[in-house]
């Protein structure tokens, strides 16, 4: 059975629903999936520690994928700390050919969310990483009610929630969201022969 590793970082829990529902998808694909979220205390003096092997988990995967919120326009510090420890794997080139992706949340529309996925993209380019597109044409464009990649976005997962400023905000997912995340996994399912 092909196995994907979900690698992200979530501040609010939006990015996690994202991944949750990626792990969803893959689990209906019959993909295993290993998942890791970034907690900022395995993270000392700016340096990334490896908690539970992470990094092995990586490596036995067919298909890599981050998550992150969109934060200033880039990934978010302790994803970057996860990313910045893989330079041992770089020199080894031990993720060349596996397929990489990635998805990204903010509390903008935009927020230079792209910004984010191309530096993602770079990261999986520099490995030999294949990154997958999130390919599907948006109802806007089709006619169709298929209620998915309602962002509009190619290169990966797009989420969005408006601000929230109460004591008690709600954390939840738009239901294309979860829809593109379901296509996204079945995407990467096809691509690795499940």
């Amino acid at each position: 059975m092909p196995k994907a590793a979900i690698v992200y970082f979530s501040g609010q829990g939006h990015t996690h629903l994202m991944a949750d529902a990626l792990a969803d998808g893959f689990g209906k694909a019959g993909v295993d999936v290993f998942r890791h979220r970034v907690d900022g205390a395995d993270i000392k003096e700016g340096r990334w520690s490896d908690p539970g092997g992470v990094v092995d988990g990586i490596k036995s995967a067919d298909a890599v994928i981050f998550g992150t919120p969109t934060y200033m326009g880039g990934v978010a510090a302790q994803l970057k700390a996860v990313i910045d420890a893989m330079g041992g794997l770089w020199f080894e080139q031990a993720l060349a050919g596996k397929l990489a992706g990635g998805f990204t949340h903010s509390s903008s529309p935009c927020g230079e969310k792209t910004a984010t996925m191309q530096y993602l993209m770079v990261h999986a380019a520099q490995h030999g990483m294949l990154w997958v597109s999130n390919n599907f044409l948006s109802d806007r464009y089709t006619g169709q009610s298929n209620d998915i990649n309602h962002w509009g976005s190619f290169v990966g997962v797009f989420g969005q929630a408006d601000i929230d400023m109460s004591e008690n905000p709600t954390i939840e997912l738009h239901s294309h969201e979860v829809n593109n995340l379901h296509a996204y996994a079945k995407r990467f399912a096809e691509q690795l022969g499940a």
